[in-house]
């Protein structure tokens, strides 16, 4: 199975349990235990090739201008978390279908599970750091659902945020750091990058590439001092946590230090910042952790400290100490899950998780009581459980260790850290299970059922079997994995628990009676702690955060007060500010071009031009008339351009021009017909500066560029030499537009798409929320039409429509060649329906036009999207375009280009868009009308029964959705959407407009 499906198929499995919730709890979770194992099972397949050392890749060209390519590999590293990440997985999804009650949204959760597990398997498993980010955030999002997944606590949305904040931060600081790294390397596929170690480490920009991408993995990882978000995640249901704490979320910054350890490891800068966080990380949390009450609390701090015993290791910069970090990411994920999981039984069946409360538990519950026992003293490094090994290994690397000359600091303070870590070990077992039977438990505990227990045991019996026979269980894993780590193949020494009288058994023994001796005076050194004032890190949190919000606040309230002038007083202040800068540094070398001769129509056009201009800023008070003085300067621009030679910017000026026109008129139609003179006689001056000014700059600049050659090829050359060669057409416009840079049009098109979305939802709010009121109120101070649909408009429109319809088609056809293409042959059709609307009434055209402007939105985007995807099975990048000439009997040889299914895309994109645009203003226009809106136009004969509002399952005409979801939402005839559907009873008084209609 190749890398890139492994990775993909925990995000194409993530629907599987939404929809078969339906079916049953069970169902849901075998779904979701199906992908994790089809995963894991395709990973597995390559097993043995990553223990001979071979390395599994898969790759796709994906933006590979911009060094994103969608590589996947799978080595020794990747291997070992991938199988972490999929089998503890699978053992979490078996887990959470007993634990979780009927009550919780099961689907849900193992949805935001697989789209999570998805996130880590495509970080271990990338070969481009740019891949990798895109992975690491996602993790960040999906991490966020799975911690905040009670929403009804409050602390679990809150531990979602800080999660988020945190994670997210460090996440933007390894952004910089990669593309650092990417550019020193000169490659930002990851299998490149580790071949450049000496250019990495002999660069200027080695220290802060390092800085930032450590931070990344220290947030990620909860290091010091970013470890407080971890404890607050365990909010979350116990599966969450023992998921997260065990093998992903924070493995996933070992995961990143271990990968780039060849590279990035063994400087002084490496071993002084990862070795001291680490080591300080191990003794702060396991202190805290002695403390806690909370299971969960305690494991949670016992995490971040075994996270900073591994980076420890990591930051030692020795393959010794690679292989033991490497080691202990193993033992950790084994012990520490099963511990998580036993406190969530407990939890589950004693209904609390206060070590004060409980107590006896072994009586009651020796299954579990057997499990967490067995975890704890693997956890604690107590000999015959897999954590004793690693932790020796930690301990002999620490001994023989200097800190800054002096070989006693990290020894002593790696002792400490092995002490507290057995004391609230012990602690777990002994206050949690030990001790006499209690009457007064708030639920009378006994052991779940097998479905429950079963993964915690699985687990546990991999401590003991580890533990025992470290060489069969662990050794090949082991050796496969620190081999990816150092680089090499690395020559292990055997693990096993007898090495003599060494320092590190001195120091482990040490350590464990100290834990005992510590235990045993828990209640006077626990007065002491809480007696002891300390920060607490979540307050200091929430002072910063609160700080932010409060700055970011002011600052907003300060530059962002809602004044346009002053927007386009800084905008305008800066860029002539930053022209003038760049003019000042000199550079211009002599005119190198003739002025061309002033023609009369030339000069004609440009007095013309400034009138109109200067004239929409004298009339600017009147809307009305300035939004007609707007239309005749873009008309004016339109004539420039075809004087100038550029029919396609004419064609797409004019048709902009008329539809912005015919919206703006709708929009305008909500405003007063004059704006207020506020602006006294010093604020005109100071923006005629301005406006003098910039105008002087920007003719400038544009007189300076025609007046000289450039020294360089311009890209306009290489666009025209191209064109036809590359993109297959000799219209250069729309070459540029639909291949050179099309995936721009792309991205226009889709935010053109979201803007009518957005006009849409918010004319619906303003329609059925309560501004509706409002609107029917609300008469526009305006004189009504005595014929609201001229005779001889709607004649002319019905006439032109097919008309218009062919004009479009044809502008559309030739777009790749001559003037035209999808996004003006859009405009040309859109007006063409805007024309019916105006001469019709929305009403009447509404009610039949059959197309659901939604989903020409939807279609364009995904035609395009589509034609770009089509390029990958050609073996180019996303979005080249391909043509050839066809010869069909009867006919001459013509082109066909893959544009034109992009060039689709654009025109059904471009036609939905104003339409809904418009359609959503006039629905507002229509509610606030006076008079009726009529269902029918003048020339139409039309049974008055057959769009009676009175009728079982009528709509209103103007809705733009279909009738069932109509239906959904409650529209039906007796709850109109539209005043003007409203039958009026007759009066035999003057009937008024409305009734006459």
């Amino acid at each position: 199975m190749s890398p890139a499906l492994i990775a993909a198929l925990p995000f194409l499995g993530a629907v599987l349990p939404a929809l078969l919730i339906r079916t049953g709890r069970s169902h849901a979770a075998l779904a979701a235990g199906a992908v994790s194992g089809l995963a894991l099972l395709g990973l597995l397949l390559h097993l043995p090739a990553a223990l001979a050392g071979q390395v599994i890749t898969a790759k796709f060209d994906w933006l590979p201008w911009l060094g994103l390519n969608a590589n996947f590999m799978i080595d020794g590293l990747g291997m070992l978390f991938a199988t972490l990440i999929l089998g503890i997985g699978l053992l979490i999804i078996l887990y959470a279908r007993f634990y979780l009650s009927n009550q919780d949204p099961v689907g849900q959760f193992y949805t935001y599970l697989l789209l999570f597990q998805g996130a880590m398997v495509g970080i271990v498993l990338s070969d481009n750091i740019l891949l990798l980010l895109i992975f690491w955030e996602l993790t960040s999002l999906s991490s966020f659902l799975l911690i905040g997944y009670w929403k009804h606590l409050p602390e679990g949305r809150q531990g979602a945020r800080m999660a988020l904040t945190v994670t997210g931060l460090g996440g933007l600081s390894m952004i910089a750091g990669m593309l650092i790294l990417g550019n020193i390397a000169g490659s930002y596929d990851i299998s490149q990058i580790l071949l450049a170690k000496e250019a990495i480490q002999s660069s200027d920009l080695y220290l802060p590439a390092l800085i930032l991408i450590l931070g990344g993995a220290f947030t990620k990882s909860a290091q010091f001092p970013f470890h407080f978000w971890l404890p607050h995640a365990m909010a979350a249901p116990t599966p969450v946590s023992a998921y997260l704490h065990s093998a992903t979320m924070v493995k996933a910054g070992l995961f990143l230090m271990a990968r780039l350890w060849p590279v990035l490891a063994g400087t002084p800068e490496w071993f002084y910042i990862v070795a001291t966080t680490g080591l300080i990380t191990m003794l702060i949390a396991a202190k805290i952790a002695i403390f806690k009450d909370d299971l969960k609390a305690l494991l949670a701090f016992s995490t971040v400290s075994h996270l900073g015993l591994v980076t420890f290791l990591l930051g030692l910069g020795t393959k010794v100490g690679a292989v033991a970090a490497v080691f202990h990411i193993i033992n950790h994920a084994s012990f520490k899950a099963a511990l998580f999981m036993s406190a969530g039984i407990v939890d589950h069946e004693a209904h609390t998780r206060d070590l004060k409360r409980l107590g006896g538990l072994r009586h009651l519950m020796p299954i579990t009581a057997t499990i967490a026992t067995i975890a704890a003293l693997s956890m604690a490094g107590i000999p015959l459980f897999n954590g004793f090994l690693s932790k020796e290994m930690m301990l002999e690397e620490a001994a023989h260790t200097a800190w800054l000359g002096s070989p006693y600091v990290v020894p002593v303070l790696a002792a400490i850290a092995a002490l507290f870590s057995a004391t609230y070990s012990f602690r777990f077992i002994a206050h949690g299970f030990f001790g006499p039977v209690r009457d007064d438990y708030p639920h009378k505990p006994h052991d779940p059922p097998f479905g429950m227990w079963a993964s915690p045991a699985f687990l546990a019996t991999l401590v003991v079997l580890i533990g025992v026979m470290p060489i069969t269980f662990a050794g090949p894993f082991v050796q496969m994995a620190a081999n990816a780590v150092v680089g090499g193949d690395l020559h292990m020494h055997p693990i096993k628990h007898w090495h003599g009288v060494t320092p590190a058994l001195i120091i482990s023994g040490i350590a464990v009676v100290g834990g005992l001796i510590l235990l045993a005076s828990f209640k006077p050194l626990k007065a002491a702690w809480e007696a002891t004032p300390r920060p607490e890190a979540k307050a200091i949190f929430d002072w910063i955060v609160g700080a932010c919000g409060a700055a970011a606040d002011w600052i907003t309230a300060t530059l962002h007060n809602g004044s346009m002038a002053r927007y386009l007083t800084l905008f305008t202040i800066g860029s002539v500010a930053a022209g003038f800068w760049a003019f000042s540094g000199g550079g211009l070398g002599p005119e190198t071009r003739e002025m061309l001769p002033i023609t009369p129509v030339a000069l004609v056009g440009w007095v013309m031009l400034v009138t109109a201009s200067a004239s929409v800023v004298a009339f600017h008070h009147n809307r009305i008339l300035a939004l007609v003085l707007i239309g005749i300067v873009g008309l004016i621009v339109s004539i420039c351009f075809i004087y100038l030679s550029a029919p396609d910017l004419a064609l797409t000026q004019i048709s902009v021009e008329v539809v912005t026109a015919v919206l703006m008129l709708l929009a305008l139609n909500f405003l007063p017909k004059r704006t207020k003179r506020g602006a006294g006689p010093l604020k005109h001056v100071w923006h005629i500066a301005i406006a003098v000014v910039t105008g002087l700059g920007t003719g400038g600049l544009i007189y300076t560029l025609m007046m000289r050659d450039f020294a360089f090829e311009t890209m306009s050359k290489y666009h025209l030499v191209n064109s036809h060669t590359l993109g297959g057409g000799d219209n250069v416009v729309n070459v540029i537009l639909v291949d050179f840079r099309g995936y721009d049009t792309y991205g226009e098109v889709t935010v053109l798409g979201i803007a009518a979305l957005v006009i849409f939802a918010l004319t619906e709010a303003l329609l059925n929320g309560a501004s509706s009121k409002k609107l029917i109120a609300w008469r526009p101070d305006v004189p009504r039409a005595g014929d609201k649909h001229p005779i001889m408009l709607l004649v002319g429109t019905r006439v032109m429509m097919p008309i218009a319809l062919l004009v479009g088609v044809f502008i559309f056809l030739r777009g790749h060649n001559l003037p035209g293409g999808g996004f003006i042959a859009g405009l040309v059709v859109s007006i063409a329906l805007v024309m019916q609307y105006m001469a019709s009434g929305f009403a009447w055209t509404q009610a039949r036009q059959k197309v659901y402007y939604h989903v020409l939105i939807g279609l364009g985007v995904l035609a395009a999207g589509i034609t770009g995807i089509g390029a990958w099975f050609n073996g180019v990048p996303f979005l080249t375009s391909d043509y050839g000439y066809v010869k069909l009997p009867g006919l001459e040889k013509f082109e066909l280009a893959t544009a034109a299914g992009f060039d689709l895309g654009v025109f059904l994109g471009v036609v939905g868009s104003v339409l809904l645009a418009l359609g959503g203003l006039s629905r507002l226009a229509r509610r606030a009308a006076v008079g009726a809106e009529p269902v029918h136009a003048h020339i139409i004969a039309e049974k008055p029964e057959a769009r009676s509002p009175e009728q079982p399952g009528a709509f209103p005409p103007e809705t733009l959705l279909p009738q069932r979801w109509a239906q959904a939402r409650g529209y039906t005839s007796a709850r109109q959407d539209d005043a003007d559907t409203k039958p009026v009873k007759a009066k035999k008084t003057k009937p008024t407009e409305a009734e006459e209609q």
